[in-house]
């Protein structure tokens, strides 16, 4: 069994805090310590790794197998323990979220909603990258530093831990988690440990020895001290009270488009037609007045409201994320009761999910929808969530939330819109701009014009489903002609999705940021436990973002459905020739109309060649440009080499033995080493013995010669050679064979010797005598 070097202890024990405080930076994403357990995990396994590696000389590839095993064998009960076997053994289940966390929780995690707690695999991304930092700075610390104690040697080590660092700010959200001390611990301790393994290198005995390793050692504190306390003062002095932080959160576009699902609001009617009987939701835990919220629309294409797509939605528009049962939480709002409901799924089938304000915790509870839980998005601006995968018939989930206060008019009189940048409304009728004005009259304040134009409507149009029993027919749909048919006719008829849509836009054309929420709201009375939701409960209503309030709801859908019917004379029938009528048609007008009005498909869509999501070409960079900084250069240099070796390959067979000698010093020279410039063979090849005696390589080349492919002392090569060239006889293409052969065995030797670090500069040098 092999010792330990006499410094590895304390190595890597400053290997594993810096580690740490570099992991601390994920708090901001997870929201809590919890992950810490998981990143612990993983610095011991790897650590432990490549100690045992070491103690049982086993070499690099062996001891990253036994790390891969520790890995997967010994991360299930620290990662994801509810889906291990008695939550400690490994699974299918677990085995597979360990390889997938490590392989995609870098794109997750910047994609969902902080703080993660889904996919179930997640906590899987911190434990991997703690391992594979504490297993790389294990094998460096133990095999790769005591060869050459330096302080560079040692401020590569730093690397790893700074990378993990660094992670935990890309990784992270705008808000540090104590940046300042984690930043300043972090080089405190990295520099005062180079400073002593630099301390530990000096050339001295005796006192001496102590003396100058304490100088060294007390300097550096003196310069780190002194570099903490600039550093405290200069930030304080000239940092910006909230200086932006660099997330990749907020430069990835989330991957989930609302846009690849119909507009709800397009499908109003569905519900007052088709299910207007139909229990859709059984839910217990409403109050009177609560509302369910099913979809948040804020974008406008002049043929339907829909929500918008991610290339779309503005700054402040928020976005889907994934999201464990943990809820973000909104950063435009005045959050007042809380609620805590519970929902069983009945004739509904579609992919949002009704809500109630915002919420805090949202937990699937049936079998089906929860191991499908990472297809849940929440977008915290607009309240509302979706399963991608769809919810139907027995789904069952409790949702935890806080309903947005609802100020009274007067006390928003002085309150200005917020200042928010939605998506743009394109192609809104030129009617909702003047029936703005017309409807907001001598108001001054937005709250003033919002509660005037909500009455307008209110009170000056009446309500049509567009059924049989109703007075007046309704066409369906929101689009620009449909809207401008409302206030063009000589009264405005419609229900809940035109009134809302017309007001919204109207409120857009006066600069207030508005939405349309579509949702339900049923009759709940006073204690009443359990509450059936019905498709004649439909409702859709606008919100309009005040600064420092939220968003506030305004409802212009009127109560009135009996439509005054204007009386006008029959004119006179006059006989008219007869003549053959046209077939009658076997749909109705209303059915056409409908139909017309719920189409959804975009025609600009159509012929829109197919694109590659961003985040495909997110990944292809991350992956391919350091792949082509690394490699690119790397072939570049292999090429050069190789036509560098044709050319010495190539003219009479003195000439190529004597390029056989000079092949051997550009590679020796690309090693590392420091062939002399001018010289002859057998000189050179002693400085060359010389240097490697120096490094501990001299029986690396020991062959006799006997065996061409064995390494041969470079003297005697040289010797061989000079005689090739000079002895004035002819050289045979078998000895032009040998010599490089020859030359190729030494080359090989010394390459296998100095380490895999010289090995992989030596790919990127170019040496060339000639």
């Amino acid at each position: 069994m092999n010792r330990l070097p006499r410094t590895a202890t304390t190595d890597l024990l400053v290997l594993s805090l810096l580690s740490l405080l570099g992991i601390l930076g994920y708090e901001t994403s997870f929201g809590d310590l919890n992950f810490l357990v998981a990143a612990i995990a993983g610095l011991v396994v790897g650590t432990l790794a490549a100690l045992a590696g070491t103690l049982l000389r086993l070499g690099v590839v062996s001891t990253v197998l036994i790390a891969i095993v520790a890995y997967f064998l010994l991360g299930t009960p620290f990662t994801m323990p509810e889906t291990g076997i008695v939550g400690v053994l490994p699974s299918l289940g677990s085995l597979a979220g360990l390889a997938y966390g490590a392989v995609f929780g870098w794109a997750d995690i910047v994609t969902i909603g902080t703080p993660v707690e889904a996919p179930y695999y997640i906590a899987a991304l911190p434990y991997f990258a703690a391992w594979l930092v504490s297993l790389v700075g294990g094998l460096l610390v133990l095999r790769w530093l005591p060869k050459r104690r330096t302080a560079l040697r040692t401020s590569v080590l730093v690397i790893g831990p700074a990378l993990l660092y660094l992670s935990g700010i890309l990784l992270g959200t705008d808000e540090a988690y104590f940046a300042g001390i984690r930043g300043v611990a972090f080089a405190v301790i990295a520099l005062v440990w180079i400073a002593w393994r630099r301390g530990t290198t000096v050339e001295a005995s005796g006192d001496g020895a102590k003396r100058l390793q304490r100088q060294k050692i007390t300097g550096t504190a003196v310069v780190v001290a002194g570099a903490v306390a600039i550093g405290a003062v200069a930030g304080l002095a000239v940092a910006p009270v909230s200086p932006a932080r660099f997330v990749l959160r907020d430069e990835i576009v989330p991957p989930f488009d609302p846009l690849e699902f119909p507009s709800p609001l397009s499908g109003f009617r569905k519900y007052t037609k088709d299910l207007a009987e139909e229990t859709l939701f059984t839910v217990r835990g409403l109050e009177p007045g609560d509302t369910l919220r099913l979809a948040t629309m804020d974008a406008y294409t002049g043929r339907l409201w829909n929500v918008a797509g991610p290339e779309d939605v503005g700054a402040d528009g928020g976005g889907y994320g994934i999201v464990g049962e943990s809820l973000p939480e909104p950063e435009l709002a005045d959050l007042g009761s809380a609620r805590e409901i519970e929902v069983e799924v009945g004739a509904y089938a579609d992919v949002w999910l009704p809500t109630v304000g915002y919420g805090r915790s949202l937990q699937l509870l049936d079998g089906g929808s929860a191991a499908r839980a990472g297809d849940l998005r929440y977008n915290p601006a607009a309240g509302t969530a979706v399963l991608t995968s769809g919810v139907g018939e027995g789904a069952h989930y409790s949702l935890t939330a806080n309903v947005q206060r609802e100020p009274d008019t007067e006390d928003l009189l002085d309150v200005p819109v917020a200042d928010l940048t939605l998506p743009i409304v394109e192609n809104s009728p030129d009617v909702t701009e003047a029936k703005a004005g017309e409807f907001a009259g001598e108001a001054v304040s937005p709250i003033e014009q919002l509660r005037a134009i909500e009455r307008a409507l209110k009170t000056g149009g009446f309500l049509s489903h567009g059924l049989a029993s109703d007075a007046v027919p309704s066409r369906a749909g929101h689009g620009a002609d449909r809207i401008d048919e409302l206030f063009t006719r000589q009264q405005m008829v419609g229900d809940a999705e035109q009134y809302a849509a017309a007001m919204a836009l109207m409120a857009r054309d006066l600069g207030y940021p508005s939405r349309v929420v579509m949702g339900f709201a049923p009759e709940v009375g006073d204690g009443q436990e359990e509450v059936e939701v019905v498709g004649d409960d439909v409702t859709a209503w606008v919100e309009v973002a005040f600064d420092g309030v939220g968003w506030v709801s305004f409802h212009p859908t009127p109560d009135q459905v009996d439509v005054p019917q204007e009386e006008t004379p029959k004119p006179k029938s006059e006989p008219q020739p007869q003549v053959r009528q046209p077939p009658r048609a076997e749909h109705t007008d209303d059915e056409l109309l409908a139909t017309v009005e719920i189409d959804e498909t975009d025609e600009d869509d159509k012929d829109r060649p197919f694109q590659i999501p961003g985040w495909v070409w997110v990944t292809l960079g991350a992956i391919g440009i350091p792949a082509a900084i690394v490699f690119l250069p790397m072939l570049a240099v292999m090429l050069v080499k190789a036509a560098r070796r044709r050319r010495r390959r190539s003219g009479p067979n003195e000439r190529q033995a004597a390029a056989a000698w000079e092949e051997l010093m550009d590679r020796y020279a690309e090693l590392g080493f420091e062939p002399p410039s001018q010289g002859t063979r057998l000189q050179s090849a002693r400085v060359l013995e010389g240097q490697l005696g120096e490094q501990g390589l001299a029986g690396v080349l020991h062959g006799s010669g006997a065996d061409a492919s064995a390494p041969v002392p470079l003297s005697t090569l040289a010797t061989t050679i000079d005689r090739d060239v000079f002895d004035g006889g002819a050289v045979s293409d078998e000895v032009v064979a040998r010599r490089w052969t020859e030359a190729e065995a030494a080359t090989a030797a010394v390459t296998a010797a100095v380490g895999r670090a010289r090995r992989l500069i030596s790919r990127y040098r170019i040496r060339s005598r000639r």
